[in-house]
């Protein structure tokens, strides 16, 4: 994997970030065991220095260089200034990351980022090591999960928006947004559209009058309208709901990011592939799959309509 050379090998990942909480650490462990389970041999790499339990097969962590104790301790940094300095570390120290990677070669590669927003925003420190690894001829996708509980709330779906498209612009890699835990959606209050209307992030108009009568967001109506301007004008942003319990959730959304990374799997993987989601649904599946809960929300959608039509 030398610097510039053209004659190496390719490989292929997944840069997983977000904010904290939003599932990034159970993301690469459902991931590793899907593939895993599909032939495709995986290498996750921890680039989280607060992260501590890991429940995945961890083979390069970044631990082994810098942690984020040892940084807020010996130099008196709180948890975001010792964040930014472990990054900065990481980037000054790619010769480590090189050495470590190159005992894996011919792996499919799960990078767990850390959860601090900025990093992914307006600093340059991981936008820069996403660079080298691209000059060591990797192609990586970066996988954006967000908490799916958001889009019970307008204000801040929004928010996510704004959020998900500064970090697509930031970070310049082939991007796949994810809504996470949509197997406890429900559990947070119900839709106020379709599901369909969140992932495919349509009409925002229609958000804007669901906080217009809010009495805190009426005041800036104005500027929620001239945010949502900003998010319809680029036109980028759509979203994957996931459930990772759930293996036809996880099989969409890894053929997103297969689709946005270039990778293409051989006719082995293909079988394995069909043979997984051919088989009964197993004690690790027990969740009700992403699609159900959409056709429950167009259901009631419906039958509110019908409801409307019969006292008019």
């Amino acid at each position: 994997m030398s610097e510039g050379s053209k004659g190496s090998s390719l490989a292929f990942g997944q840069v997983v970030i977000g904010p904290p909480g939003s599932g990034k650490t159970t993301y690469c462990h459902g991931m590793q065991e899907f593939m895993g389970r599909i032939g495709r041999k995986v290498t996750v790499v921890n680039l989280d220095p607060a992260n501590e339990a890991m429940p995945y097969q961890c083979a390069v962590d970044i631990a082994e260089l810098i942690t984020l104790p040892d940084v807020m301790e010996n130099l008196k940094l709180g948890p975001n200034g010792g964040l930014i300095y472990c990054m900065e570390y990481l980037e000054a120290n790619f010769d480590w990351l090189q050495e470590k990677l190159a005992a894996f070669r011919g792996h499919y590669y799960l990078f767990d980022c850390p959860g601090q927003v900025e990093l992914y925003t307006h600093h340059s420190a991981l936008k820069n090591v996403f660079a080298q690894l691209a000059k060591w001829n990797f192609r990586l996708a970066a996988v954006h999960l967000v908490d799916s509980h958001y889009c019970t709330d307008p204000g801040k779906f929004i928010s996510v928006l704004c959020t998900s498209l500064s970090t697509m612009l930031h970070v310049e890699l082939p991007h796949v947004n994810v809504l996470s835990k949509m197997d406890l959606i429900e559990q947070y209050g119900k839709l106020a559209f379709n599901l369909d209307y969140y992932t495919e992030v349509l009409d925002l108009s229609y958000l804007l009058d669901h906080l217009a009568s809010d009495p805190f967001f009426r005041n800036y109506r104005r500027l929620n309208e001239k945010l949502v301007e900003v998010i319809e004008d680029y036109s980028l942003v759509s979203f994957v709901p996931l459930n990772v319990q759930d293996k036809k959730s996880m099989r969409q959304v890894m053929q997103a990011v297969d689709k946005a990374n270039g990778y293409s799997f051989g006719d082995q993987e293909h079988r394995s592939l069909e043979a997984l989601m051919s088989a009964a649904v197993g004690a690790d599946f027990h969740f009700t799959s992403t699609l159900a809960v959409q056709e429950r929300y167009v259901q009631s959608q419906d039958k509110a309509v019908e409801e409307e039509v019969m006292d008019l």
